[in-house]
């Protein structure tokens, strides 16, 4: 429901504390219509799957290169036992190799982050600054304001941000 004085989308429910609503980092600015957010939403879903994608990217950097570091260790080892003609077809034809022509790990990874990554996510941050006034996960904060339990204290509205043993107001301390 919408309190008709602010435009505020998670105000105006019966018997909600104003404790216990989204803080404004997630709560829809006025004029913002349901399309808007689905949409914008859509973007930044579509961002974190290539950070997804990135991570992978770098798991597959680091797993190569700490396959080569092993298979220079096993070169060794193959010519410490006496195997040198093995231990140099290794050295010459595996060791070092770029993994596709021209490109070890480094410069893929520095390819997709400077051609795609990075590109991607300056026009997401814009599309979400100009659409929503930047705000991050609206979509999702709005979908969990609508599925928690209100006054529930496992259905918060946002993190306690309370210091430790001490009580929400209106309530005794713990342990009195």
């Amino acid at each position: 429901m919408t309190d008709k004085r602010t435009g505020d989308r998670a105000a105006g429910r019966p018997g909600d504390d104003p404790d216990d609503r989204p803080d404004r980092a997630h709560r829809r600015p006025p004029g913002v219509d349901d399309a808007t957010v689905e949409a914008v939403g859509k973007v930044t879903e579509a961002l974190e799957a290539t950070e997804r994608a990135r991570g992978h990217l770098y798991s597959f950097h680091q797993m190569t290169g700490r396959s080569d570091l092993l298979l220079g260790e096993a070169v060794e080892l193959l010519r410490g036992a006496g195997h040198a003609e093995e231990a140099e077809l290794l050295e010459t034809e595996v060791l070092g190799r770029n993994v596709i022509p021209g490109h070890w790990t480094f410069q893929i990874v520095e390819g997709y982050d400077s051609h795609y990554y990075r590109p991607f996510a300056r026009l997401e941050e814009r599309v979400r600054d100009r659409l929503t006034g930047g705000l991050k996960h609206l979509y999702e904060a709005e979908m969990k304001e609508a599925r928690r339990t209100h006054g529930h204290p496992a259905h918060t509205a946002h993190p306690d941000t309370r210091p430790p043993g001490t009580a929400p107001p209106g309530t005794a301390p713990p342990g009195s």
